[in-house]
């Protein structure tokens, strides 16, 4: 299978998160992430943007009623970076996730940059 992505986590956020969910369901991301890596088009069920955000997007996991979301940015073309992660219990994404992905995404340039030296 050729991948088009190449899926990365940022530092041991999305790890920490992974652990604490049961085989099912780490299964479960383990699919949709393959699925991201693989696939031309993502469908919007497994990859979305978040309105009013500076390129954050979160990946959609959902098994049985359960709902978990992932948040991750596209690096250049191909680098998705994999961010927090949170079981969503409410209709709405909790503004304090999507700040929380977002200090992570700062972070994430801030150490590239330095990384680069510049």
């Amino acid at each position: 299978m050729n991948k088009i992505r190449k899926i990365v986590a940022f530092k041991n956020y999305f790890e920490d998160f992974l652990l604490e969910q049961s085989e099912r369901v780490q299964n479960k991301i383990y699919k949709i992430l393959e699925a991201i890596e693989i696939l031309e088009q993502i469908p919007s069920r497994y990859l979305k943007h978040i309105k009013n955000t500076d390129g954050l997007y979160e990946v959609r996991v959902q098994l049985g009623t359960d709902i978990w979301r992932v948040f991750c940015f596209f690096d250049g073309e191909r680098l998705v970076i994999l961010l927090n992660g949170f079981q969503k219990k409410t209709q709405k994404t909790p503004k304090r996730e999507i700040e929380k992905a977002q200090k992570l995404m700062k972070e994430y340039y801030k150490q590239k940059e330095q990384e680069n030296g510049n």
